[in-house]
Parts: C-alpha cells; structure tokens; sequence
C-alpha cells in the first residue's frame, strides 16, 4: 500500500456513498412494507408488513442519527459532544447486529473529533467479530478530563483484524485505490490524526483490542484536517 491524499471532493462522496449504503435496506424494506399496506387485504399480511414498516424505521433512524454524529458536523467547529450521547446512538446501531455493547467509563463532553474517532473505532470493532461477540468500550479517565483513552475490546469467534485495516488507518492505499468498501477506516484515520490520538490494534486469541492514546501536548497533527472541523 502507498500513502494517498483524498481531495475533499472525493472524500466527501465517498463518506456519502457509505452512508447510503447503511441505510438503503432499512428504507427499502419500508418501501416494500408500505407497498404491502397499499394492496394486500389479508389481515396476517398487513399485520406483518405493519411490523417490517416499525422495525426497519426504527433500525433507518439509528443509522442516521449514528452518522450524523460519527461523520458529520453535529455541532459548530470546535464543539464538545457528550459521549452520554455517543453511547445511545452506538447502542441502538448495534442493536441490530450481532454484537453486544458494553460501556464503561464516565459521562463527559469531549471534543467533537474525539467522540467522532470513538464511534467509528466502534464500528471498525465490529468488523473484527463478523459471526458476532461483545464489544467492551472503556473509557479511560476522569469526567473532567478531555485526554481520556478509549479501549475497546472485542470478543468472539473466528475474530480477525481485517486485512489491509491497519494500512488503511495509517492513510494507506490498496492497489486498486480508496472507495466506498474502505473509506470508513480511512477516515478513521484522518480523524485519529485531526483529534491528536494515536490508534492501535492488537490481536488477541479470542478477540481484537483497539486503543485510542492522547498524543503528547507538543505533538501536532499529521492531516489537512484539524481539531473541531473533520466532517464539518
């Protein structure tokens, strides 16, 4: 792999292109659920369709409300976000899928970038339990303190660091270049970098541990992208 620079054209559509991709089969399936409403009269059918409508709002919503925070602005440039906030929406994004979320830590408003490198440490934690596990999210310090450490400790079968991740965090491209399948670490990274934290993964035998460390005070960030303005 080789370092690469997006322009933020591209970038842009390629955050773009992932989020769709996350919620166009919630509201697809209430596209279909709504059609069944429409033309179907037999009551078990409609009771169904009724369910498919509820569940799959509720999952659309969860996706986005989980987006807006972990890729968008959510906030003016420079804003804290209350990691309180930042449970709820990690808890109801997965509370579909088949991990479980755990939470340790205190509740605090920390810089916007710092919330948005947790969520999506969360998501890429995910990744490295594909047949499902636990997710234990820690947060490290006091609820006074902006430099907390996140751990996050993933436990399940068949657990692996995907291939290609850790380039990936470290601005990295694969030969056939950035796109929608890998721009979600990508930004990870950039993103790690505008916060001034460093990001680690270590495999475990049974799991992946990913670590996110304050930099020193003196360190300067590495990316175009500064503190309080990724995603802005």
């Amino acid at each position: 792999m080789t370092a690469v620079t997006l322009d933020s054209l591209d970038l842009a559509a390629l955050l773009a292109s992932r989020i769709c991709h996350d919620v166009i089969s919630p509201v697809g399936a209430i596209v279909n659920g709504l059609e069944v409403l429409e033309e179907e009269k037999d009551e078990q059918m409609r009771v169904f369709a009724l369910d498919l409508v509820k569940k799959s709002s509720k999952q659309a919503s969860a996706r986005l409300q989980f987006a807006r925070i972990a890729f968008g602005a959510a906030g003016s440039a420079g804003a804290s976000i209350d990691t309180g906030d930042a449970e709820n929406v990690a808890r109801a994004f997965l509370a579909d899928s088949k991990a479980e979320l755990s939470w340790t830590g205190p509740r605090a408003l920390l810089p916007k970038n710092r919330v948005k490198l947790l969520l999506n440490l969360i998501v890429i934690a995910s990744t490295t339990i594909p047949r499902g596990g636990k997710i234990d999210v820690t947060l490290e310090g006091s609820g006074f303190d902006p430099d907390m450490t996140f751990r996050i400790v993933t436990t399940g079968i068949s657990s692996r660091i995907p291939a290609g991740l850790e380039d990936l965090l470290d601005g990295k491209a694969p030969e056939h270049g950035i796109d929608a399948h890998v721009i979600q670490p990508y930004y990870t990274g950039l993103v790690g970098r505008a916060a001034r934290m460093d990001v680690s993964l270590e495999a475990r035998e049974d799991g992946v541990t990913l670590t996110a460390t304050p930099q020193p005070a003196e360190a300067q960030p590495e990316s175009g992208v500064t503190e309080g303005t990724a995603g802005s």
